[in-house]
């Protein structure tokens, strides 16, 4: 009798389901809330950045997350899978923007929405370069720092919580670089965009993706043990 016939299917940690949705809808989303620019007060001034990277520290601090709970091999599997829905999504987009509208929808709602979706080739070309160089960092970071300074309890956890804050500002740093770069060089004097966008996801890295970091750990850490228990 065959045994592997009968033999159960591996269960999915119910952490890494509920993260790996959050991670595929992040990816589209990080595109969509580019196109806003928002001013975000930090102490003594305020940051001006594309809103996308407030859905781009969540892919970060997710892939770091799993890298944490899983390894790093989960980890780039997922980055690796986000390709999916990024791709999809500006297929799907272009698809849309090849249609005729409808007679019936008002010119200042069709121009608003073309305004949005409408992306230069370079710009679709360099998104995902962008996302796959620095997500793909931001896990080997995060791993190469966990060394000997990945303790237990609240030493482990600041740890934890210092590396992917590190990790994060090299990997977005890198992300500005390429994205920039690729989508605009030519065009203009990108200089000051570089730098600016830079400091500012830097700076968003060091507040936001260690403390979310954390939070997804410690949520994760109930559902493992709820599924240890079954």
């Amino acid at each position: 009798m065959d045994q592997t016939a009968s033999a159960p299917p591996q269960a999915i940690p119910r952490p890494l389901f509920v993260y790996a949705l959050l991670y595929g809808g992040m990816t589209v989303l990080a595109g969509v809330l580019g196109f806003k620019q928002i001013a975000l007060p930090l102490g003594f001034t305020t940051l001006a950045v594309e809103a996308g990277i407030l859905a781009f520290l969540m892919l970060v601090a997710i892939s770091s997350t799993l890298a944490q709970l899983y390894g790093s091999g989960v980890a780039n599997r997922l980055v690796l899978w986000g390709f999916a829905p990024l791709g999809l999504s500006i297929l799907l987009i272009q698809l849309v923007l090849a249609f005729p509208p409808s007679p019936q929808m008002p010119a200042e709602n069709l121009a608003a929405f073309e305004t949005v979706l409408s992306q230069t080739g370079r710009i679709m070309i360099a998104g995902p370069i962008a996302y796959g160089v620095s997500l793909f960092l931001n896990v080997w970071l995060f791993e190469r720092l966990r060394g000997s300074g990945e303790g237990h309890g609240e030493r482990g956890g600041l740890w934890m919580m210092l590396r992917g804050g590190f990790a994060s500002a090299i990997s977005q740093a890198v992300d500005t670089l390429i994205f920039i770069t690729v989508a605009f060089y030519g065009q203009f004097d990108i200089v000051p965009l570089l730098i600016g966008q830079a400091i500012a996801k830097v700076v968003l890295s060091f507040v936001f993706v260690p403390l979310i970091i954390w939070l997804l750990v410690r949520l994760a850490g109930d559902g493992r043990r709820d599924l240890l228990a079954r």
